[in-house]
């Protein structure tokens, strides 16, 4: 199996002094631009994802369904309690053992909750600090029955930006052929 951890866009800074206003903070103008850079980043190197499953929080949604839209994702996207902000590893696992028949997902959370999960599917549940998913941050890990998960690559959104923004500019000059 294939797990795309995406972690939701900048939604910009917390002013909510309660946990239900906080659960419906949407992503901000630069978490737009965020997740349709890493969607079309994702849809040019052939990402497909059989189901994508998002954290029922406004600011996740918001970004699945841009990625998705990117993707050219047509299922509906899921929403999941195992991938809120305080979820456990055990409650992720559950989560991956309902999709397992499925060859690649996309997840999409929150910090803490995503990093403790990627780290923990490449350590098998043990401490691990390997890998930092920031803000609109995407990793690609493949996850094989009783084998351990191999990262195979992660995004920053710095990265992203850079790839969109040099991608529509030629990587030579254009020479006279005369």
């Amino acid at each position: 199996m294939v797990i795309y951890f995406l972690r939701h866009a900048n939604a910009g800074q917390k002013h909510f002094s309660s946990l239900e206003r906080d659960e419906k903070r949407p992503i901000d103008k630069v978490g737009i631009e965020q997740s349709h850079d890493v969607g079309r980043a994702l849809a040019a190197i052939g990402v497909k994802a059989n189901v994508i499953i998002s954290s029922p929080l406004i600011r996740a949604t918001q970004t699945a369904a841009i990625v998705a839209q990117e993707l050219g994702h047509e299922e509906r996207i899921v929403t999941d309690e195992a991938l809120r902000p305080d979820a456990t590893f055990e409650q992720f696992k559950v989560l991956l053992g309902r999709y397992e028949d499925k060859p690649s997902i996309m997840v999409v959370g929150h910090d803490p909750s995503m990093t403790e999960f990627v780290n923990k599917v490449l350590s098998n549940g043990a401490p691990l600090e390997a890998v930092e998913l920031k803000k609109a941050g995407v990793a690609k890990v493949e996850k094989e029955l009783r084998r351990p998960a191999i990262l195979r690559w992660c995004m920053t959104p710095k990265v992203v930006q850079k790839i969109q923004s040099t991608s529509a500019r030629r990587s030579r000059p254009k020479t006279d052929s005369k």
